[in-house]
C-alpha cells in the first residue's frame, strides 16, 4: 500500500518546484534574450528581487473600482496553485489530488484565472487596463478552444484527457510518439506556447503601451496585488511549459519510484528540459519577425487549425500503440 504520507510530501514538493522555480525560469529566458541581443541583462534572480520589491510596497486600488479588482490576483493566483496540485510536473503517476482535473479541467482552470484578469482589468475603469483587457478577451476567444482543440486532439490516441495516461502512452509506444496526429498536436500546443508566455516578438507603433497585452491589463495593479499578478504569470508560464515537455515533446525521465528521492530526481530532470525548451524558444521568438498586433489572430488561427488536423489525422491515418 502507497505511504499517503510520502504522496503529500511529493505533493508540497510539486507545488514548490512550481512556486519557487517558475521567477527563475522568467530570469533565464530575460537573460538567454539579452545575451542573443548582445546585451548585459538583468540577473537570472531579478524576478525575485522584482517580487521581493512589491510584496513590500503599499497597495494603491483606483477609486472606482470594487472589491474585484483586489480579489482578482488573489483568486488567479489560487486557481494556478490548484492546477499545479494535479499535472504531472514531478511524477508519471497521479497524486492524491489528481483526480480533481483532467487536461481539459486545467485548460478550463487556466481560462478561469485569465477571465478573472480581464473583469479586474475592466474593473479598473482607466483607458490602458481597458483596452488590455479588449485586447486579451479577442486574442483568448482563439486561445483558448486551440488549447481545448489540442487536448481534445491528444485525447484521441489514449481514449482519456487524464495527463498521466498520455505521458505513460507516449512515453512507452514510438508508433504513437512518431505519428501524424501528436506531432500536429504538439505542433499547436508549441505555438499557442509562445502565445501564451509572450514570446511572440509584437511591433507597437508609437507608444509601447499600445503593443501591451497581459501588462496593459495590470497597469493599475501595485504592491502585493501586482506581486501576486507577476508570480501567477510566471506559475502559468512554467505550468505549460512543464506540461509540453512532461506530457508531449519529452515524456521520459521522469522518476516512478514513489518517494521523496525519486521527486526531486524529476524535478531535476524537468529543470532540464525547461533550459532546452527556453533554448528553442528564445531562439524561435528572436528569429521571427515583429508581428502586427492584429496578426496574432492569424498566428492562433493556424494553431488551432493544426489541431483539428491532429483529430482528422487520428480517423485517417490512425496509429498505432
Amino acid at each position: 500500500m502507497v505511504d499517503q504520507i510520502t504522496l503529500q510530501i511529493i505533493n508540497v514538493i510539486q507545488v514548490g518546484t512550481v512556486l519557487m522555480l517558475s521567477p527563475l525560469v522568467a530570469g533565464v529566458i530575460n537573460r538567454l534574450k539579452a545575451m542573443i541581443e548582445s546585451k548585459h541583462g538583468p540577473s537570472l534572480f531579478q524576478p525575485y528581487y522584482d517580487l521581493m520589491k512589491l510584496f513590500r510596497k503599499e497597495v494603491v486600488v483606483p477609486d472606482r473600482s470594487s472589491i474585484i479588482f483586489i480579489l482578482a490576483p488573489f483568486v488567479s493566483f489560487s486557481a494556478y496553485l490548484v492546477i499545479a496540485l494535479v499535472i504531472p510536473i514531478v511524477t508519471p503517476y497521479p497524486l492524491p489530488y489528481g483526480i480533481l482535473l483532467d487536461l481539459l479541467g486545467g485548460a478550463l482552470m487556466f481560462g478561469f484565472a485569465g477571465i478573472f484578469g480581464i473583469i479586474a482589468a475592466l474593473d479598473a475603469r482607466t483607458n490602458y487596463t481597458t483596452m488590455g483587457a479588449s485586447r486579451s478577451a479577442s486574442f483568448t476567444a482563439l486561445a483558448e478552444p486551440t488549447l481545448i482543440m489540442v487536448f481534445f486532439g491528444v485525447a484521441t490516441i489514449t481514449g482519456t484527457n487524464n495527463p498521466y495516461v498520455t505521458n505513460n502512452v507516449l512515453a512507452t509506444s514510438a508508433s504513437w510518439y512518431l505519428s501524424a496526429t501528436h506531432i500536429l498536436v504538439m505542433s499547436a500546443f508549441f505555438m499557442l506556447l509562445l502565445f501564451e508566455t509572450g514570446r511572440l516578438p509584437v511591433e507597437s507603433s508609437g507608444l509601447m503601451e499600445f503593443g501591451m497585452l497581459d501588462d496593459g491589463k495590470m497597469m493599475e495593479h501595485s504592491g502585493k496585488l501586482l506581486a501576486l499578478s507577476r508570480w501567477g504569470g510566471y506559475m502559468k508560464q512554467f505550468m505549460l511549459m512543464a506540461v509540453f515537455l512532461n506530457v508531449f515533446a519529452i515524456p521520459w525521465w521522469m522518476s516512478s519510484d514513489v518517494s521523496v528521492v525519486g521527486a526531486l530526481y524529476s524535478a531535476g530532470t524537468l529543470f532540464l528540459k525547461l533550459l532546452a525548451l527556453i533554448a528553442v524558444i528564445v531562439i524561435t521568438e528572436e528569429s521571427l519577425a515583429k508581428l502586427r498586433l492584429f496578426k496574432i489572430l492569424d498566428f492562433l488561427a493556424i494553431s488551432f487549425s493544426l489541431g483539428l488536423l491532429a483529430v482528422i489525422a487520428f480517423f485517417l491515418v490512425g496509429g498505432g500503440v
